[in-house]
């Protein structure tokens, strides 16, 4: 139980109607494991003995209304349990899972990067609905179970001690401490199969993930096959390692029973050799019986706590995870950047003995246009991805103005950086509030201007819906060079001062693409702009062009320049250009 302590936080925001849960499980065990056995031990023997002959009809209607009493307030406080436990349970999951949710956030790509979307997606929503299922269980049975217990073995111990004393009060409770072996076993077992349930149920998740995004190559390639069996291998994995847990899961209830059936059986024996009256007998067996209904539901819930333990464990891979970029205690307070980058013996390694970066050192001055060029996997990306602190530097300092960005607020220094990708992503919305993320604050007629700068407002116009137009998943409802004119169009709207651009014409046809060139033109007019070029047809204006090769800059200069003196550059620029 101690692992879910520092979790009982989500219990508090239901307090109140946890609470009331609570008290109405009391209700509900004491009712159920002392109400039964009271009946038959007093109101049963009135209707059944001689005297019964005396009874009026109404003292008859009397004593027999006991009965449906006792059910009434069982079904009463049974019911007020089950709803309120189901009312906390969804709020606590909600709020279990925005905390999951907003961790993600947060987080910095490098970890995003080395998980499986499907794994992330299935601890957020399967995992989420377990713990969330077990604390609010944990919860309710922890208290009602054990009352139902106490309230069962004392009306035990007292009926069994007042008919035949101390000795029948220990043949009764004699195989009640062996009903914990089975439960103990149980639980060790069905933490182990929790946990491989949990992680491949994840590995399914992934599965489904990753086919739905690759629809068009799955088709293409002809692989509709493959994937279904791969599918139903994984599939066929999940359930084996559930049948496993079932297994053990529904064993606990019949070994409680058996051992049950073995302490009933010997209470019969001692009451008949001890002389025990029917209806003292009846009444003990009855509490006796009673008494190991909710041990069996202590068992299920040790079981349920193993699979919350397995959730936990794997949701704390997330929640526990480290926030090593965070804004600064104190930070500086900026408003617009100008834009001066200097990058100051920065090293960077995404693991610690393999850097990727290597002391780094280069002055980026305001208004320049710096193309980033070098074989693939060279570092051109990691190095404008340091500049909005996508990653932390392992060593050395990215400074913008002077200011190490480490002492600026993440929201302040992204709020100065527009950032346009090779392959844009767009939400599910419309077209107007996609744009709109340039700038949140931003009128509907700036919106519109620069769709219009990005050559985007021609085409949205055509559009049934014009503005309003959901794009679909990703964007799926409109073409890749409109969806590349819509992130462009973002950044005119942001208006930063520092400008990304990861190859970003390259969807556009020859004709758009000029267009865009012209408005680009206009667009990076007093600004830092970082091109990282795959074509060197996007580069023939840029200021400033680095050479990266394994991690360095080999050289920096302009295209006349670099193409004469450094073999590197000469030997990419050729090879395109005739392959061009």
């Amino acid at each position: 139980m101690s692992r879910f302590r520092p979790y009982i936080k989500y219990l508090l925001i239901v307090r109140g109607p946890l609470i009331g849960a609570i008290i109405a499980g009391l209700i509900y065990g004491i009712a159920s494991g002392a109400g039964l056995p009271a009946m038959i031990r007093w109101v049963f023997p009135k209707i059944f003995s001689p005297e019964a002959a005396q009874l009026t009809n109404w003292g008859l209607l009397a004593i027999a209304s006991w009965l449906p009493a006792i059910f009434l307030i069982r079904g009463v406080a049974g019911f007020a349990n089950s709803y309120l436990i189901q009312f906390s349970g969804v709020r606590v999951l909600e709020a279990i899972r925005f905390d999951y949710f907003r961790k993600l956030q947060f987080l910095p790509l490098s970890f995003i990067q080395k998980q499986t979307s499907g794994d992330l997606i299935s601890r957020g929503i399967a995992d989420t609905n377990q713990l969330q299922y077990s604390l609010t269980t944990i919860a309710n049975d922890g208290m009602k179970q054990p009352a139902s217990l106490i309230g069962s073995v004392g009306f035990l111990i007292w009926a069994a001690f007042n008919e035949k004393g101390i000795a029948l009060v220990l043949v009764s409770l004699a195989l009640i401490p062996l009903c914990v072996l089975p439960i103990r076993y149980v639980g060790k077992k069905l933490l182990a199969r929790a946990h491989q349930i949990q992680a491949q149920l994840g590995t399914v998740t992934d599965r489904f993930a990753e086919n739905l995004s690759a629809a068009k190559e799955v088709r293409a390639f002809g692989l509709e096959k493959n994937q279904t069996d791969r599918f139903a291998t994984e599939s066929r994995a999940l359930i084996n390692f559930q049948m496993k847990a079932v297994k053990y899961a529904q064993a606990l209830t019949p070994a409680i029973e058996i051992i049950s059936a073995f302490g009933l059986s010997l209470t019969l024996v001692y009451a008949y050799r001890s002389g025990v009256k029917l209806d003292s007998f009846l009444a003990i067996i009855t509490a006796l019986y009673t008494s190991y209904e909710p041990i069996k539901k202590l068992g299920a819930l040790n079981n349920e706590t193993k699979r919350g333990i397995s959730a936990l464990d794997r949701l704390e891979h997330v929640l526990n995870e480290p926030l090593v970029i965070t804004d600064p205690e104190n930070p500086t307070e900026v408003g617009r950047l100008k834009g001066d980058v200097q990058f100051s013996e920065v090293t960077f390694a995404y693991k610690a003995d393999q850097p990727v970066l290597h002391n780094i050192s280069v002055t980026i001055p305001r208004g320049t246009v710096c193309a980033l060029v070098g074989p693939s996997g060279a570092g051109k990306s990691t190095f404008a991805n340091l500049v909005p602190r996508f990653y932390e530097v392992t060593g050395g300092v990215v400074s913008i103005d002077g200011i190490d960005i480490r002492k600026l607020r993440i929201a302040d220094l992204r709020s100065n950086i527009a950032v346009v990708s090779q392959d844009p992503v767009l939400f599910n919305d419309t077209i107007y509030n996609n744009l709109l993320l340039g700038k949140e604050s931003s009128t509907r007629e700036q919106v519109i201007e620069a769709a219009r700068n990005a050559h985007a407002d021609e085409f949205i116009s055509k559009l049934p819906a014009g503005y309003d137009t959901m794009v679909g998943e990703r964007g799926a409802l409109i073409s890749g060079g409109q969806k590349q004119r819509i992130a462009l169009a973002r950044a005119f709207l942001r208006n930063a001062p520092i400008l990304i651009l990861d190859e970003a014409t390259s969807a556009l046809d020859s004709q758009s693409e000029q267009m865009i060139q012209d408005a680009l033109q206009q667009l990076v007019v007093g600004k830092t702009v970082f091109i990282i070029a795959h074509r060197f047809s996007t580069i023939k204006d840029a200021s400033m062009i680095l050479v990266f090769d394994h991690g360095k800059i080999a050289a920096s200069g302009t295209h006349p320049a670099l193409y004469a003196d450094n073999a590197l550059y000469k030997s990419l620029y050729d090879r395109q250009h005739s392959s061009a």
